[in-house]
């Protein structure tokens, strides 16, 4: 999402003269868009911040003004308190209001002083009446694989997460918007999309006047039957799925609709069911591996990622070996797992029985070695394969690609960078613990570059 975010901000303010650039010190305006659902992501904020001000008061001794921005949901959650912090900071604002960049930075540049900079910072932290999306510009980049955003915010309020907080409630774009923004990226040579939402299987977004169906809203299987009719679009995903909005439909659209990936990422947490009670995750652990039973049987060749949290107030060693048995039992082809941390304003970090950090640390490396176990057997048996790839990112060997195959394993082979782009056939070759690599069949080949 927060890559998502980050292109759209970069739509927004190219009109106005800016463009990218990998060089701190070369930016008139750099933006942190940042996350808020683990400390970690939280305090990289404020360490790059440190590094930022000097890039700042550099360009400021040249005689230019760069100003320093923070976005997303630490922007949100902490608001004035950044800049109490950090004075430096001309911006700050939330996930739900930077199409107004634009007058934020014509505010900022109004109350600037050559000598000191910046003035006073802009903050900009409100959950708007007006809906962003009514707001953004149809981009320009040209990318082989991209993401559309289809659903905001979250109705679940698991007791660990902060993203009711800092995103807001429920919203589902409506279907005809998101089919306009879908056929401009593919006209622009999209051919796979990534439809996001923080509860993406959760979409409810209103049915297109056209429609003759009697709901006048659709959910996500409908809205993937539509988008699968664009002629050029080859692949569809979608992310991050609930247990609970795993619908028979949206099972079976997994069996019927050949463009949806046999790939997807259905967070879990936990194996164990006292803790996904007081995680408020409303589904037991045989709840989930019913779902995945469904899946399978809808989808034979589907493969799973997962998000684990260990550690959880309260967690238990018999807890912990419910969440390995789970994990047993699904076999996932992928999974991020991470040590619980407290969230401010969350239930979950005013729970009694914190687990100790060392106690935190064996449980994930434990985990973290099953899993990724479990992810390079899945790649090992690709060897011998061929799989189709999308080779849309430039390696850091010459003439190296790096593409993804239908079940979102990173495909490394050499060729020529003509090739970049284009959705080919890959010899797969050798599987590691995170990637895969291959060759493309000669044949191919020159059929690609005739």
């Amino acid at each position: 999402m927060n890559v998502y975010d980050s292109q759209r901000m970069a739509d927004i303010l190219s009109p106005f003269g800016y463009a990218l650039t990998e060089e701190p010190e070369q930016a008139d305006i750099a933006i942190l868009n940042t996350c808020h659902i683990r400390e970690k992501a939280e305090q990289k904020v404020h360490s790059d911040l440190g590094r930022l001000r000097s890039h700042k008061v550099a360009s400021v001794a040249n005689g230019r003004n760069m100003i320093i921005a923070v976005g997303g949901c630490v922007g949100q959650a902490e608001g004035e308190e950044i800049i109490r912090q950090a004075p430096y900071v001309d911006m700050v604002f939330g996930p739900q209001t930077y199409h107004r960049l634009p007058e934020m930075l014509a505010n900022v540049m109004r109350n600037s002083d050559k000598k000191r900079g910046p003035g006073r910072g802009v903050v900009d932290t409100e959950f708007p009446t007006e809906v962003k999306f009514d707001f953004l510009p149809e981009t320009t980049e040209s990318r082989s694989s991209a993401y559309v955003s289809v659903q905001e915010g979250c109705d679940k309020f698991c007791t660990f997460c902060v993203v009711p907080y800092t995103r807001g409630a429920e919203y589902s774009r409506p279907v005809e918007s998101i089919v306009k923004e879908v056929k401009h990226l593919v006209k622009l040579g999209a051919m796979e999309i990534t439809l996001l939402g923080q509860n993406v299987n959760a979409y409810h977004g209103e049915a297109p006047a056209s429609s003759h169906a009697a709901s006048k809203v659709w959910g996500l299987s409908q809205l993937i039957h539509e988008l699968a009719e664009i002629d050029g679009l080859e692949r569809i995903r979608y992310t991050t799925s609930h247990p609970r909005d795993m619908g028979q439909d949206l099972i079976d659209a997994h069996g019927a609709v050949p463009k949806l990936m046999p790939f997807l990422h259905l967070p879990v947490q936990s194996g164990s069911d006292r803790i996904l009670e007081a995680m408020n995750r409303k589904h037991s652990a045989d709840d989930y591996l019913k779902v995945i039973e469904r899946l399978r049987k809808s989808c034979p060749e589907i493969a799973f990622s997962s998000d684990f949290i260990v550690g959880f107030p309260g967690e238990t060693d018999e807890d912990h070996k419910n969440t390995l048995k789970l994990i047993n039992d699904v076999n996932y082809a992928q999974a991020y797992s991470f040590k619980y941390s407290i969230r401010p304003g969350t239930p979950a970090g005013l729970m009694d029985k914190q687990v100790p950090e060392s106690v935190k640390s064996e449980r994930l490396q434990e985990l973290q070695e099953l899993v990724n176990t479990q992810q390079l057997a899945f790649n090992k048996n690709t060897v011998g394969t061929t799989q189709k790839v999308l080779l849309d990112r430039t390696g850091k060997f010459e003439g190296q690609l790096i593409g993804r195959t239908a079940f979102m394993q990173s495909v490394y082979v050499l060729e020529s960078k003509h090739l970049f782009g284009q959705m080919v056939d890959v010899k797969i070759e050798s599987g590691y613990a995170n990637s895969i690599s291959g060759v493309i069949p000669s044949d191919k080949c020159l059929q690609l570059t005739a």
